[in-house]
């Protein structure tokens, strides 16, 4: 089989027989440098690539990069109970900045103060000249109606009046408070420990016949106001321990201080001055919510244990009137015959009659051995053993009881619906304790169901399930939520092809609406208000102009499924709440496009006003170029594969570079960055002279059921397909990308991958570095590789193993692990390691003493990773002149 190979910049020779066997290309790499030199056609010093710069540079080009972005990501700071101001401070340049105020009423921003009259007076009261562009404040604080502004310059506490830009000290600025504390002498020992407590929270009551205002005593000794709470009413506050709270009244005047402890506390209002300490503490200030778990009953008269493997239900001795049960009583409830020991967890009904136990019978857990050769603390290794379930093992089954507290019974649960489980999760009482649900997700996860349960029967039913001939993604697409008040429940599923939600009636169990729906995905959802019927999701491809990985915040009627789009700019989306949840604040951005801010309406989505864009004008001056992204048909020709390239620094166009391609196929996400940032675990590669590619191939998430089912029973497939028609497509465009240099690395189900690539592909990939790889998908965690590989293990597993395929290697290979991984069996490397020795094949071999899993992406892996494809994709020495 004729291979093509470069054996320096310019030129190419063909080679046959042997291509896979290092010794000889090395000779024959010899010979031919030897011709070329003869010939004077080698490229000059100056075109060297995995140069001892190059390596320097790669060692400090995070600090000389980081920082670089102006505005990439400000801290917005909300000033008035309302949301009505914010303000942040925008960089104007890497060495000045100014101070802007936001009207979130009227969508405007403008300077927060004059700073060039501030400069001059802080400049007067400091004996120096101060740059207006450049003010060193800090601790700023705005009073509510931003009249005044509080901040610390040189060791001192200021206040501006922002009307007459007059300048105070926090000591001339407070003597009228003092004044008005003189009534409060109290206020005068209180000062809150900077930093605080634990959090905890105060429950203020209003007994006045007035409305008061809370003040909180921040760090810098201002009073910030946190809202007016009317006559008669009560607020819970959140406070953190030692933190102090004023009470002032309409005149401004304080009328009480308390300090907060480290439990919630009641302060009570009153026409008197209460004494500022102590808080009096609230009695059962946590109560315990209906249904939850616990070995007590919710209304605190039963309780089970556990005593020797047998269920004991006994009063509490708190009986009801007309209790029937006796206070002194104790019953050993006797379940039906089966198997299996009771756990501990009970999940009580809201009325506190019924109580779900778990019964479930256990199994010997695989144990998996590990030696730490060269332990810290002694000089004989040390063996470790851990509980660590692999593929095709025997699971331990959960079988729910009911208890009847009145009745003295336990009984099983019919369990036909559910009879093999890999998990019984969400344990959950309806509210009016007509029933109990869990969910279910059966072994081989290709059902995933709610269960009801009528505990008056013990008959069980599905509310709702999923099912599939390849597999139900549970581990990242499943939602549910409970609407009890309507009798109704959200509910996740790619049903339809794609991953929606659905509203689903309870009783019944159709579907009352589909509440998403079209070519794009649910990623997740945010939160579900039951009261205003409608949620808050993430959508990616909800835009079909955009990337379709890029997220976006929607809010969804749960009444007429209408979608609001809460975010449309082209980027990935991050975003936060207002104080109030009046506003969102979006921040948006690609791998080619800093963050943009914006102030968004948060039942809308309309834009209030843009408050910053990022400026990366300083980064691109240190020569420094965004990733390119690239789209590309995969192996259907029809289905849109994204990915990105990145060049390396000093890039020249004509010239010819190697190609690494960074992988993880993992089917449970997407992995091409989507965000803005300098993606040094990429670059740094690329900064030795590769061009470094990323891409998602089908089989992995976040786009349709079908591409992603591409990697059912198929880990092998890893998407190799469409990466590989990906590079050659990029390649007809960018003819520096040299594709007969590639190389390939990645760790964990990328070290499989990246190993799977020379076994599989070795005609296009020419050098891979696994690190930590689950070669053997028998040998690794069953959740995750019975989730993609299926159960019950077939002879799939086996022809699709790294160490079945070994012996197909070609190219050159490193192999890294760490001797004490937890994570992916260690084992699994060196059964890849004996198979190739056994197979007399060459390659390089890494063991991290006292490592664990990742450990190639450590200092020294890093560099080691490195030299390697400088050695073999460059044919030079590492870091040579």
């Amino acid at each position: 089989m004729q291979r093509e190979r470069v054996v320096a910049n310019g030129f190419r020779i063909e080679s046959s027989g042997a291509a896979n066997l290092p010794s000889h290309r090395g000779t024959l790499l010899v010979l031919i440098t030897l011709v070329l030199l003869a010939c004077g056609s080698l490229p000059t010093v100056g075109w060297a690539q995995g140069t001892a710069a190059q390596y320097e540079w790669v060692q400090r080009a995070r600090s000389e990069l980081g920082g670089k972005v102006l505005n990439q990501r400000p801290r917005l700071h909300w000033i008035d109970p309302q949301d009505r101001w914010l303000w942040f401070r925008e960089q104007t340049s890497l060495e000045s900045h100014r101070f802007l105020l936001v009207d979130t009423q009227e969508g405007s921003r403008r300077p927060a103060f004059d700073h060039r009259k501030l400069a001059e007076q802080l400049s007067q009261r400091a004996g120096t000249t101060l740059d207006a562009d450049a003010l060193p404040l800090d601790g700023m604080r705005f009073a509510d109606d931003v009249s005044t502004l509080s901040f610390s310059f040189a060791g001192q506490r200021y206040q501006l009046d922002l009307a007459s830009d007059t300048l105070r000290t926090a000591t001339e600025a407070a003597a009228a408070l003092d004044g008005a504390r003189d009534g409060l002498p109290a206020m005068r020992r209180l000062k809150r420990v900077r930093g605080g407590g634990p959090e905890t929270n105060i429950t203020f009551v209003n007994q006045r016949d007035e409305p008061v205002t809370l003040k909180w005593l921040d760090a810098q000794g201002d009073l910030r106001t946190y809202g007016t709470l009317q006559p008669g009413r009560r607020r819970s506050q959140h406070t953190f321990a030692n933190h102090v709270w004023v009470i002032v009244d309409q005149d401004a005047q304080p009328l009480a201080a308390v300090q907060a402890v480290d439990t919630p506390g009641l302060f009570f209002i009153t026409e008197q001055v209460p004494p500022p300490l102590p808080l009096e503490r609230a009695a059962d200030s946590r109560p315990r919510r209906p249904g939850r778990h616990g070995d007590t009953s919710p209304d605190g008269r039963y309780r089970i244990r556990i005593d020797d493997g047998k269920v004991v239900l006994e009063s509490t001795g708190k009986p009801q009137p007309n209790d029937p049960f006796d206070p002194d009583s104790r019953h050993v409830l006797q379940p039906e015959p089966g198997e299996g020991t009771f756990d501990g967890r009970v999940f009580w009904s809201p009325d506190s009659r019924y109580c779900v136990l778990l019964r479930t019978e256990r199994v010997e857990p695989r144990q998996v051995t590990i030696v730490e050769s060269a332990p810290e603390d002694r000089l004989q290794p040390r063996v470790h053993q851990f509980s660590y379930a692999k593929p095709g093992d025997a699971l331990d089954h959960p079988r729910p009881y009911l208890c009847d507290a009145e009745a003295k019974t336990l009984r099983a649960v019919d369990d036909a619906l559910f009879d093999n489980p890999f998990a019984l999760k969400g344990f959950n009482w309806k509210q009016d304790s007509s029933a109990f649900r869990f969910v279910y997700n059966a072994r081989g996860h290709q059902r995933l169901a709610v269960i009801e349960v009528d505990p008056a029967t013990c008959g069980a039913r599905v509310l709702v399930e999923n099912t599939s001939d390849t597999f139900v993604d549970y581990a990242g697409k499943q939602f549910l939520h409970y609407l009890d008040d309507r009798d109704q429940l959200i509910w996740m599923s790619e049903r339809d092809g794609w991953n929606h939600l659905y509203l689903i009636d309870q009783q019944t169990g159709r579907t009352i609406r589909q509440l998403t729906k079209g070519p794009w995905v649910v990623r997740d959802v945010e939160r579900v208000d039951a009261q205003r019927r409608e949620m808050w999701i993430v959508a990616g491809g909800y835009y079909p102009d955009q990337d379709p990985y890029q997220k976006h915040l929607l809010r969804v009627s749960l009444d007429d499924a209408a979608i609001t789009p809460l975010t449309d700019g082209d980027g990935n989306h991050q975003w936060e709440q207002s104080p109030t949840q009046k506003f969102l604040i979006t921040r948006f951005s690609r791998v080619d496009l800093p963050p943009v801010t914006q102030l968004r309406d948060m039942r809308s989505g309309r834009l209030i006003c843009q408050l910053t864009a990022a400026d990366w004008t300083p980064l691109l001056e240190k020569g420094w170029q965004p990733p390119q992204r690239f789209v590309a048909k995969g192996r259907d020709g029809q289905t849109d594969i994204h990915g990105i390239i990145i060049r390396p620094r000093g890039f020249q166009a004509g010239k010819t570079y190697p190609v690494l391609e960074g992988i993880y196929a993992g089917p449970h996400s997407a992995f091409v960055p989507k965000s803005f940032g300098l993606h040094r675990g990429l670059a740094d590669l690329a900064d030795l002279g590769f061009i470094v590619v990323k891409i998602d191939g089908m089989g992995t998430s976040h786009r349709s059921k079908a591409f992603h089912d591409v990697c059912w029973r198929n880990l092998a497939d890893s998407g190799f397909p469409d990466r590989i028609a990906w590079m050659r497509r990029a390649a007809e465009q960018i003819p520096e990308m040299d594709l007969g240099r590639v190389g390939i690395w990645g760790g964990s189900a990328g070290g499989q991958s990246a190993l799977g690539a020379l076994l599989n592909h070795g005609d296009f990939y020419h050098a891979a570095v696994a690190d930590c790889g689950c070669h053997d998908n028998r040998m690794d965690k069953i959740w995750w590789n019975e989730l993609w590989m299926g159960w019950p293990v077939g002879p799939h597993y086996a022809q699709q193993s790294n160490v079945t395929r070994a012996h197909r290697l070609e190219g050159a290979l490193m192999l890294t692990v760490g001797e004490l991984d937890r994570n992916v069996d260690p084992a699994s490397t060196m059964q890849v390691v004996d198979a190739l020795i056994k197979a007399d094949k060459d390659f390089d071999l890494v063991v991290f003493p006292g490592g664990g899993h990742g450990v190639g992406e450590s200092e020294y892996g890093r560099r080691r990773r490195a030299d390697f494809f400088v050695r073999h994709l460059w044919n030079r020495e590492p870091r040579s002149p």
